[in-house]
């Protein structure tokens, strides 16, 4: 069994006094890809948002390979980590958006340059020959001049998914990263995701592409109204699932 990379344990969240999070645990070995089904509104992007700590959590913790995200432990007490260094744990934490995110006055070249440059302090020719086979790999080498405003939804997400890379994170997270594109752009995106799993790359992908989690996915996750109600491998949560609430989604999106 290879080791825990992520875990999220007894992780409480709330917006005033909504609660969107009710003690989620969530374990996620290195080298496994995990995929979060669920209806709108049941906690999904929070739980990605607490692991990078986007969103603080209000009790329980997480740790990515070990190291707590965002607290330090003080015998019994969780006390919060200084942004600078919240940000130094965020380079270990990919994260690809909804929307891209791309900077929008950059290149796709300087934006997967910014981050190595500016937070890991890499050369820059470094980072550049390293930016290069990243769009390589995601199939956009053509593209390292253009700006974002030149590229469709699909190649944009493609550029964001190599910037998330570009830092060597330990874990990728990805929030819905199809559900802004058109129809038929969606596949491209999917395959380059596709492609990560394969060499192994760790990975929780909050999505409501069931083909994909049927044929990515190590485990599947199944949350509803805060918390997780069903998880497993992909056959046993999508075909043969345990609990009413499961079925009742499947069943609105099969």
């Amino acid at each position: 069994m290879s080791e825990v990379m992520v875990d999220v344990h007894g992780v409480h969240k709330s917006f005033g006094p909504l609660e969107v999070l009710r003690g989620v645990d969530l374990q996620v070995r290195a080298g496994e890809v995990t995929v979060i089904l669920g209806p709108s509104g049941s906690g999904k992007s929070t739980l990605l948002r607490t692991i990078n700590h986007l969103e603080k959590v209000n009790r329980g913790w997480i740790s990515i390979d070990g190291e707590l995200i965002g607290y330090r432990r003080s015998g019994s007490k969780l006390h919060e980590l200084k942004e600078k260094d919240v940000l130094k744990q965020r380079t270990h934490i990919g994260f690809v958006f909804q929307n891209f995110n791309l900077f929008p006055h950059l290149t796709v070249l300087e934006n997967l340059i910014e981050a190595p440059a500016s937070a890991l302090r890499r050369p820059r020719k470094e980072a550049e020959d390293a930016a290069r086979r990243l769009l390589e790999r995601v199939g956009l080498a053509d593209k390292a001049g253009a700006f974002p405003r030149q590229l469709s939804g699909g190649q944009q997400q493609r550029v964001a998914i190599a910037r998330a890379l570009a830092l060597e994170p330990k874990v990728l997270l990805f929030d819905e990263p199809t559900s802004a594109l058109d129809p038929e752009l969606v596949g491209e995106v999917l395959d380059v995701i596709k492609d990560l799993a394969r060499t192994g790359t760790t990975m929780i992908v909050v999505t409501h592409e069931i083909g994909f989690a049927r044929e990515v996915a190590d485990t599947v996750v199944f949350m509803d109204d805060g918390v997780v109600v069903e998880q497993g491998p992909p056959a046993a949560v999508l075909d043969t699932p345990q609990h009413e609430r499961t079925r009742a989604f499947l069943s609105k999106v099969l």
